[in-house]
């Protein structure tokens, strides 16, 4: 990947776990993520949306999910 690209990639990512911040859940976790574990956890909210992450990019929330980020959040993901 060229540089512009990952810089812009980068923005992204930070836009993206900010957003997750805003929303109560952890700085170092992203929105798929969370998501995943909330569908996993059987939440609604989170199926239906990694329902459509996974129509623009098959798979997207199981390739986010990752066990050990998330513990710090303030609004828990699917506990």
């Amino acid at each position: 990947m060229k540089a512009i690209g990952r810089y812009l990639l980068n923005w992204l990512i930070l836009l993206d776990q900010a957003g997750n911040t805003l929303a109560g859940g952890s700085p170092n976790e992203t929105i798929s993520e969370r998501a995943a574990k909330a569908r996993n956890a059987g939440k609604e909210w989170g199926c239906v949306l990694c329902r459509f992450l996974n129509w623009i990019n098959p798979g997207h929330c199981d390739n986010a999910l990752t066990a050990t980020i998330g513990d710090d959040a303030v609004i828990p993901d699917g506990d």
